[in-house]
């Protein structure tokens, strides 16, 4: 992001995406897995204190750009809210502030509780706001729905991670719902696009990682809230990990696209089913679900440090925050 700080700043500032708080929410999941593993495997902790710095650092960062974005560039702010695609991707400042909070909850309880009430409240705006949109457009066509429209949901289903710990039972129970029956819905609608339809653009295939998410995050959710791996938290595992194995089977396609943005598109869905995958360990002691756990982290880890370097690269180049052809 040092482009922005150069001479052409406020010309590169009004490309600034809102898509780069995705990189937030990948990394505060990636934290919260290295969080679980140690409490799980006996690492150090040395590793998530120094990962949830970085991403705090990360998160003021990037919503200072945006702000000032939004106080220099309005009118391209407004666009980006009323794009089919980019519309989904402004939950993942809610959402963030959702993860960090679940980051946090062990290391900052009342910093916890703020971020989790502030971004629990933030999220319902923002699921309410892209709702309405998709209720009331008057452009949207069935080739502009994609996985990033599942972004909203997720964040509903977070809510209850953290909630049920500050004992927001009722609160965590009404965001899950949302979640989980819309995911539904939407699961419907995108394989009718998927199968019957234009294919998915380059740019937007990293984006069915996220197909992972809401199952993965359900389970996850759901547990919390019933304190207990029963059939239905199995099933949201498993057809989780059911996706996982598809669009890990689909690797050698995905290594072969160009870089953009979106591919941090895989990072947290690729989080979640690792969290995942260590309460399963954690519900059943068994070691194959250890073993799993430590293959999936080792990915996350992989993912990070290329993500991390192809987004580096990209910014030197040039090729990230430039107006769209």
């Amino acid at each position: 992001m040092s482009d922005l700080n150069t001479t052409d700043k406020p010309s590169r500032l009004r490309f600034f995406p809102i898509s780069y708080f995705a990189i937030v929410m990948g990394l505060s999941g990636f934290t919260i897995s290295w969080e679980k593993s140690s409490a799980a495997f006996d690492i150090p902790e040395v590793i998530a204190d120094t990962l949830l710095g970085v991403t705090l650092v990360l998160f003021i960062v990037i919503t200072l750009l945006y702000l000032n974005k939004l106080i220099r560039y309005r009118h391209e702010v407004a666009v980006e809210l009323h794009n089919p695609i980019k519309l989904s991707f402004f939950p993942t400042v809610s959402i963030s502030l959702i993860l960090l909070s679940i980051a946090t909850l062990q290391l900052a309880p009342d910093l916890s509780r703020m971020m989790w009430m502030s971004g629990t409240a933030l999220h319902l705006i923002f699921t309410l706001y892209v709702m309405q949109v998709w209720m009331h457009h008057e452009h949207f066509e069935i080739h502009h729905m994609n996985p990033a429209w599942f972004i909203p949901i997720v964040g509903n289903i977070l809510v209850p991670i953290a909630g049920v710990n500050f004992g927001y039972l009722e609160v965590s129970i009404f965001f899950f719902s949302i979640g989980l029956l819309f995911w539904v819905v939407l699961l419907s609608i995108f394989f009718n696009r998927i199968i019957f339809h234009q294919p998915l653009p380059e740019k937007l295939q990293p984006t069915l990682f996220i197909l992972i998410a809401p199952p993965a995050v359900g389970f996850i959710s759901y547990v919390k809230l019933t304190g207990d791996v029963d059939l239905f938290a199995r099933v949201l595992y498993y057809f989780a990990l059911f996706l996982t194995l598809l669009l890990l089977t689909q690797l050698p396609r995905f290594t072969r696209l160009k870089f953009f943005l979106s591919w941090w598109a895989y990072l947290f869905p690729m989080a979640a089913i690792t969290i995942a995958t260590i309460v399963m360990f954690e519900s059943s002691g068994s070691a194959w679900f250890r073993g799993l756990a430590f293959a999936f982290l080792a990915i996350l880890t992989l993912l990070v440090i290329l993500l991390a370097f192809k987004t580096v690269m990209a910014i030197k180049r040039r090729k990230i925050c430039v107006e769209e052809g």
